[in-house]
Formats: structure tokens, C-alpha cells, sequence
């Protein structure tokens, strides 16, 4: 039995060689993400500083300008950087509070779920029960009166929660590459970092 087991854990151990896939899967997925918001912030930048500004509708942020320059350009040279693997660990830091700033002033209000989901779920609230129950609704006036299949033939529809799941995946993601860096192989860190202990 113990003779198994051990045999099994060096099997396991073996993969080790390939422990550089998992920060480079979590850079190159987090990428695309952070630069699609980040681009989007500055190809709409009086909108979004309006929205970053206004108490009403909008975040009610001190110096709008300025949260919005730091949020898009976190997100844009985070972007960058994850791809190539330069100063990941650092870079981490910038994005996990961007992340978490995302959380708790956008999102939060709007629970756990990024979508709506009905009472099966462990996060429904009332407010995504209410939600399903109107795209129910929703989609029965659009099977009367629209052409249903056309509409959902590339997805189905869905109400959108806004709540934190993504900005808190996202964040945990984040909080892994702070700890296990870049990987090595496929980053500039792991090479930079080799060459500073050789000619150190």
C-alpha cells in the first residue's frame, strides 16, 4: 500500500517540470481581460470619468480624472506586462486594488453573482430571483412577438447581476501570480532573474 502511494506521489512529482503552465495560463487569461477594460476606459474617457465623478448615477469618486487614468492605465501596462512576464509580482499589487476597488464600488450592491441565476443557486438573492422571473417574462413576449430562434441562436439570453464573482475571480487569479510569480521558461522575470544570480 505504502509502496502505491509512493509510487503515485512521484508520478505526481513528475509534473513538476511543467509547474510553469499554471502562472503563464493565469497571465494570458487575465491579460485580454485587463486590457479590454483598461482600452475601453480610455477610448471612452469623458464618459467614464463623468461616471467615475457623479454621486447620483455614477461612483461619486474624488478627482475623476486621475481614477481613471490610474484604473486604465493599471490596466492596460498590466495587461502588457502579463503577457511578456516583466515585474509580475509587482504588478499584481496595482491590479489586485484596482480589482478590489471594482468589487466594492461597482459591484458589491449587486451580491455574489455576475449573472442572474433562480433559487438552485447558493448565491440567488431576491434581487436575481426577481431578475429570472422577469426574463421569463421577457422571453415569452419575445417567443409571441420575435423571432426567438434567431435572437438566441448564438447564445441564450440572460440578465445581467453585476455582482462581484468576476472582479473577485479575478482578484484571487491576481493574488496567485503575486505569490508564484511569472513561472519560469516563458517570462521575462524567470530570465531576468536567472541572469541577476549568475553575475550576482
Amino acid at each position: 500500500m505504502w509502496s502505491l502511494a509512493r509510487r503515485l506521489q512521484g508520478l505526481l512529482d513528475m509534473t513538476r517540470w511543467l509547474d510553469f503552465l499554471a502562472p503563464l495560463a493565469l497571465r494570458l487569461y487575465l491579460a485580454p481581460v485587463l486590457w479590454m477594460a483598461g482600452s475601453r476606459k480610455f477610448a471612452n474617457f469623458d464618459d467614464t470619468v463623468a461616471w467615475f465623478g457623479n454621486p447620483e448615477w455614477g461612483l461619486g469618486l474624488p478627482a475623476p480624472e486621475l481614477m481613471v487614468v490610474l484604473a486604465a492605465g493599471t490596466e492596460t501596462l498590466g495587461a502588457v506586462l502579463l503577457v511578456v512576464g516583466l515585474g509580475v509580482r509587482w504588478v499584481a499589487l496595482p491590479l489586485m486594488v484596482t480589482m478590489a476597488v471594482a468589487a466594492l464600488t461597482v459591484h458589491w450592491h449587486n451580491g455574489w453573482l455576475a449573472i442572474a441565476e433562480g433559487g438552485g443557486s447558493l448565491f440567488a438573492t431576491e434581487r436575481t430571483l426577481i431578475a429570472v422571473e422577469r426574463l421569463a417574462e421577457a422571453k415569452e413576449i419575445l417567443r409571441a412577438h420575435g423571432d426567438y430562434s434567431w435572437l438566441t441562436e448564438y447564445g441564450s439570453l440572460v440578465m445581467l447581476n453585476n455582482g462581484i464573482e468576476f472582479a473577485a475571480t479575478y482578484f484571487v487569479m491576481l493574488l496567485a501570480l503575486f505569490f508564484c510569480g511569472a513561472g519560469r521558461w516563458v517570462s521575462l522575470d524567470h530570465w531576468i532573474g536567472r541572469w541577476l544570480r549568475m553575475t550576482g
